[in-house]
């Protein structure tokens, strides 16, 4: 994609504004650099590329998709050191890639974009950024994903704590735990990683539980260096690797749509690792869920609950009532004094975009129509919002495989509709709201019949309990959906008719 059609017609190329350098914007990016298009800036609030991988820092972080699942199609690293990869070692792998597709000189690090209104009568997205700039954009991704503003719970008291206090998406390296009284609030994806780490150092450790989650062994291994030899050799090898480990977690979806046989057999393989490792009856029975497994995310470690049985370790499971300047002080009166507070309590991941403002044709906030719930067609288009994109927006984020497939069926549906545009000579594109409703309508009833509609709150929902973060179906059918783009589905507004004098325009239809 070259932008023929406006070359010919004396245009020059459309202007690109990708908001986020995590795996989503760099995906985009190398995408549209491969095709010779170098009309686009990356706008990255941080001093350094890399998303949830620059900012999860904490000890013992890694991805719990395997490496070669967890990296582009198009350029698969085959030296991966372990079967999970550890956080520095995919960020390297992203600061690779910006670097070998020319990425870096396209980024506008430590630049926040802080809100983007479309001027309907230019046709183009002006940016405003807290550097108090303003840049025009014709095309505006968000490409900043669901999981990057930490969540911090409002327990009373909590900014009365004398001692250290963080999250662990913001870890404070600074602070040495050693031979400290800690508190970690949370259990989850990112706790059971960093749990068996902090655990061998800590004078005490209390793991406060909300609810339990189902877990099953990570077995993790390095590759040894024949492996790494054998992959670099034989680049097809590494593909099949790459493609059947796809296809084995692929084949684990019908657990999420209730599927009674395999759903069981996951169930007893989690049971049985649980019994494996923890004797005590007490203990185990507080680390046994309530709920079906996969309503909430599967966890995956080869060493948490060999920490919890630790004699320096405890899981306390009453509720915290709340904090004061020493202690946290839980509901049945116990006082558990500590130096250090580790809030281990995810993302608003519901929040998307948030704070950026984002205004639409005839000023419509995204924030004022997202009030309730969070939604987008294919979770990448909203009506009223001409050529604006998202990427791992609402409904796209998977219970099963790896995110990395998702992004990039993603990039080419928005490469697909870029291409068309320039096509038709189309000034912009705005998705039409009855498509936007029929589409939201049918994934809603799709997952009401998902294992997630069975837990009362997960972070898959939002506050009023609506799935506002899983796609209903497998990758397969993302795929299949996202492969062409038809802009059938948008109005389309030629770039002629924006060329014509104002009193000659005909009316536009105001935004539904």
């Amino acid at each position: 994609m070259k932008h023929p059609n406006a070359q010919q017609r004396g245009r020059p190329p459309r202007r690109i504004a990708i908001i986020g350098s995590g795996f989503s914007g760099l995906c985009l990016g190398i995408q549209l650099e491969r095709r010779g298009i170098a009309s686009f800036t990356i706008f990255e609030k941080a001093q350094q590329l890399g998303g949830t991988w620059r900012d999860n820092q904490y000890p013992g972080a890694a991805c719990d998709v395997p490496s070669f699942a967890y990296c582009f199609s198009f350029e698969q690293k085959t030296d991966w050191s372990r079967k999970w990869a550890p956080a520095p070692e995919i960020l390297e792998y992203m600061e690779h890639c910006a670097r070998k597709y020319h990425l870096l000189p396209h980024i506008r690090f430590g630049t926040e974009v802080t809100a983007a209104r479309f001027d309907e009568r230019e046709a183009v997205w002006r940016l405003q950024t807290d550097r108090g700039e303003e840049h025009l954009a014709d095309v505006l991704v968000s490409a900043v994903g669901q999981l990057n503003r930490p969540h911090i719970p409002p327990i009373p008291g909590l900014e009365r704590f004398a001692g250290a206090c963080f999250h662990s998406a913001r870890w404070d390296h600074r602070h040495d735990l050693a031979g400290q009284r800690v508190a970690v609030i949370g259990n989850a994806a990112s706790a059971i990683q960093f749990i068996p780490q902090i655990a061998k150092v800590v004078r005490q450790l209390y793991v406060l539980q909300r609810s339990a989650n189902w877990m099953m062994a990570r077995n993790d291994r390095a590759y040894s260096e024949r492996t790494k030899r054998r992959f670099a050799r034989y680049p097809w090898l590494a593909r099949l690797y790459r493609w059947w480990i796809w296809l084995l977690h692929e084949l684990r979806f019908p657990v999420f749509k209730r599927s009674r046989v395999l759903s069981r057999l996951v169930q007893r393989a989690c049971e049985a690792y649980l019994h494996s490792h923890i004797a005590d009856p007490t203990l185990r029975a507080a680390l046994t869920p309530d709920y079906p497994v996969g309503a909430k995310r599967l966890l995956i470690s080869d060493d948490y609950y060999q920490s919890l049985t630790r004699p320096n370790v405890e899981l306390v499971t009453t509720g915290i009532e709340r904090i004061d300047e020493e202690a946290i002080v839980l509901r049945d009166g116990r006082r558990l004094p500590v130096d250090v507070i580790i809030l281990a309590t995810g993302f608003e991941a519901s929040a998307f975009l948030a704070p950026m403002r984002i205004e639409g044709l005839a000023g419509r906030s995204l924030h004022s129509q997202w009030a309730e719930t969070p939604q987008a067609y294919l979770g990448l288009t909203v009506p009223g919002f001409p050529n604006f994109f998202m990427m791992y927006g609402p409904n796209t984020n998977l219970g099963h495989n790896s995110i990395i497939f998702m992004i990039e069926c993603q990039t080419a549906y928005i490469l697909d509709c870029l291409e068309q545009m320039d096509a038709r000579d189309a000034a912009w594109i705005d998705l039409r709201p009855e498509v936007f409703e029929a589409y939201n309508a049918e994934v809603q009833r799709e997952l009401a019949t998902t294992v997630w509609a069975a837990s009362a709150r997960s972070w898959y929902k939002n506050a009023a309990g609506t799935i506002t973060n899983n796609w209903p179906g497998s990758t397969v059918r993302y795929w299949w959906r996202t492969r062409r783009a038809d802009l059938a589905l948008y109005r389309v507004v030629a770039r002629r008719a924006l060329d014509q004098p104002s009193a000659e325009r005909a009316p536009r239809r105001p935004a539904a």
